[in-house]
């Protein structure tokens, strides 16, 4: 089969074995250097892929996507949901008020965000049901004034179902600096643990409980709560409901409360990509020194080449070939082997745990029991396209020195 001359001999460099063997150890350890950080790469961003799903599943899944909240406290919820459940993204709508105030409990104290729930519709806004370690949800009725804290909150005060917590709340008043606190006494009736720092800064009440320490009437809510198909069509989704509904409501959305901590999430995937990415170019150009001692080895090669009517150009394609084999080998021996680590590490992990009996990730530790692990094919892509660009430029300075070798000085020291 008819092949270019460049590519013939460029890959039968490659194939054949050298008398120097040193360079052939250069070029097998570039090869091996550039799977590992290819591997290395897709490994550690699919691991954080995992731990960002997890945490937008897991504190995305107890604070509202997007509420649409009124002027005014709202006397029937119903209508505004119904508009809201005509958008085709929105998959549910909710009762829901909130208010923030101070937990107390012998003496100590701590902030609390505290939400206003229907338990009966809560299961389709949140996943605070399918976390509940102590008590039930619907513990909650209204008039008892019963309260669901997070598992720190409940460490912290040491509380237990039954136990009775007071929450302070700023209330407006006539006096004269404008604000007194409330107290009101509450029953734990339940604790959830979702393994994230809402633990310890949110708690639920039923929602005609908020509306009476609000003194509001007890059909009268805040506002409603959405879910939503895309979490990033969210702003969105409920500014066009706002808008359709009048000026007397407004939109809000999750990019307020926890935007700032996923645009930190992924400015930290980046950042260690690009870390990473150093290990694959230092990987890569490491392809330089090879070639380049491959040429000062091939020097009299060249020199016959060109005799015999190879121009410039062959002779520089030959010993890119050469290195882009290389670096195309070794990308995709790491690109397979680390796609193959990423599906397999949280087994990897449990196995390692099983085997020493020492828990790496332990649950009282961190929010996560298993090393999460998401692999996405963007990802891939684009670490073994830079693994290729990368071994390709590292080809460019060696070939180029390769083709200004001139003949008749090559054949006289060789």
């Amino acid at each position: 089969m008819f092949r270019p001359l460049s590519i013939f001999i460029g890959t039968r460099y490659t194939r054949a074995k050298r008398r120097n063997r040193f360079v052939s150890f250069i070029s097998m350890t570039s090869m091996i250097g550039l799977a590992l950080g290819v591997l290395a790469m897709i490994v550690v961003l699919s691991v954080m892929n995992g731990f960002q799903r997890e945490m937008s599943s897991r504190i995305l899944g107890m604070v509202p996507h997007a509420t649409i909240v009124g002027v005014n406290p709202i006397d029937d919820w119903q209508p505004v949901a119904a508009a809201a459940m005509k958008n085709p993204e929105v998959t549910a709508a909710v009762p829901f008020t909130e208010m923030e105030g101070m937990l107390s409990y012998k003496g100590t104290m701590q902030p609390i965000q505290v939400s206003g729930v229907d338990p009966a519709l809560e299961g389709k806004v949140s996943i605070v049901a399918q976390h509940i370690v102590q008590g039930r949800l619907d513990a909650l009725k209204p008039g008892e004034f019963g309260v669901v804290i997070g598992e720190i909150t409940a460490r912290r005060f040491r509380l237990n179902v039954g136990d009775k917590i007071t929450l302070i709340v700023p209330e407006v008043s006539n006096a004269p600096g404008g604000i007194t606190p409330r107290m009101q006494r509450l029953n734990v009736v339940g604790v959830f643990k979702v393994g994230a720092e809402l633990d310890g800064s949110m708690a639920l009440i039923h929602v005609a409980d908020a509306a009476q320490m609000q003194h509001w009437e007890p059909n009268q809510v805040q506002s409603v709560r959405l879910a939503v198909k895309d979490l990033y069509a969210a702003p969105k989704v409920s500014s066009d409901i706002a808008g359709g509904l009048g000026t007397a409501y407004k939109a809000d959305d999750w990019t307020h409360t926890q935007g700032s901590l996923f645009s930190a999430m992924k400015m930290e995937k980046t950042m260690i990509g690009l870390l990473l990415l150093m290990i694959v170019a230092v990987a890569a150009f490491n392809i330089i020194a090879t070639l380049i001692m491959v040429v000062n080895d091939k020097g009299a090669d060249i020199a016959i080449l060109r005799t015999i009517g190879a121009t410039p150009r062959q002779i520089m394609a030959i010993f890119m070939v050469q290195g882009t084999v290389i670096g195309v080998v070794g990308t995709l021996i790491g690109g397979v082997l680390g796609v193959i680590a990423a599906l397999n590490v949280s087994e990897l992990v449990g196995w390692v745990e099983r085997v020493s009996g020492q828990h790496i990730f332990s649950s009282d530790v961190y929010f996560v029991s298993n090393l999460p692990s998401e692999l996405q094919g963007g990802d891939v892509l684009l670490i073994c396209s830079a693994g290729f660009v990368l071994s390709f430029l590292a080809t460019v300075y060696p070939a180029w020195r390769a083709a200004k070798i001139e003949p008749a000085h090559a054949l006289r020291y060789s």
